[in-house]
């Protein structure tokens, strides 16, 4: 069974695959699909509808389309081809909060412009990924040819969909992380944008506006006049919001306890830890894992 025998993949499925299409090639699905969609563009140039929003997408662009709504890809007209990789897949809960500065319309994410200097690296991950997708338990894991990196996977085995989406995460932390969304402003001032990638390092660090000052050379109102001015937020919202998120990943991929994730997230108590949590995901930080893990 190939992605070409499912037009529109079930819900549970994670399918990686790697396309070179020409001129005419085209998928719509008037009902969304099940799963989300994710393809980053090698060379050539696509077009894509969803959620009422459409857009071009050429070598170095990220796509990520949501599940439920309708969808419409295909070669941009005039294009020679659009070579791109693609996966199927259902995301993590904290890759959202990634993807948002990037959305264009209902369930549409466009990362565009990703530098040149993570392409490779991104590339690398899908190879990776397409590898890994066709791994089991005690089998050498298979060589990808050039051949078979045109025939998708159908990912099956546990370990095997935890790899793929691993792969999947890391393409989306280069992507995101590196470029910035459409519309952008590249002359935010230097010193926030260092104190925002402080905070992003080790969000549980003891920081404190005068501690985030004193890395940058201001004074605390200064600074604090500054952060909210560029980012709209105050430093310490910013804080709590990275030591939330931080939080979100060691519950989906550690077994350390509510208690353990809230001091390795910063947090003075799990009562603060689990209110700031609730506040930011909607539910409390037990029912955040036991969702997952159900």
């Amino acid at each position: 069974m190939t992605a070409e025998d499912l037009s529109v993949p079930a819900a549970e499925l994670m399918i990686v695959g790697h396309y070179d299409k020409a001129p005419g090639y085209a998928t719509r699905r008037a009902g969304g699909s099940p799963s989300w969609l994710l393809m980053w563009t090698e060379a050539g140039a696509g077009f894509v509808e969803q959620g009422g929003a459409s857009f071009a997408v050429g070598a170095g662009d990220l796509v990520v389309l949501g599940s439920g709504v309708a969808q419409y890809y295909r070669v941009l007209p005039g294009a020679a081809r659009w070579r791109f990789w693609w996966v199927h897949f259902q995301p993590r809960p904290a890759w959202a909060a990634w993807l948002g500065p990037y959305a264009r319309g209902d369930g549409s994410h466009l990362v565009a412009g990703v530098p040149a200097a993570v392409h490779e690296r991104i590339d690398l991950a899908f190879q990776r990924a397409l590898q890994d997708a066709r791994w089991v338990p005690a089998a050498p894991l298979p060589a990808v040819t050039p051949v078979e990196a045109r025939v998708p996977a159908v990912v099956v085995a546990v370990p095997a969909r935890e790899l793929v989406l691993g792969a999947v995460e890391e393409v989306l932390v280069l992507a995101t992380a590196s470029a910035r969304p459409e519309g952008g402003s590249d002359d935010g001032d230097e010193r926030v944008r260092r104190v925002l990638a402080i905070i992003a390092a080790e969000p549980g660090a003891p920081h404190s506006v005068a501690s985030l000052a004193r890395a940058v050379a201001l004074s605390p109102s200064r600074f604090a006049h500054l952060f909210a001015e560029q980012t709209g937020q105050t430093p310490m919202q910013s804080v709590r919001q990275a030591r939330v998120r931080h939080a979100a990943s060691l519950l989906e991929v550690t077994d350390m306890d509510v208690g353990q994730v809230a001091a390795a997230s910063g947090f003075v108590s799990p009562f603060h830890f689990s209110r700031a949590f609730r506040r930011e995901y909607g539910l409390p930080p037990r029912d955040y894992r036991a969702r997952l893990r159900s």
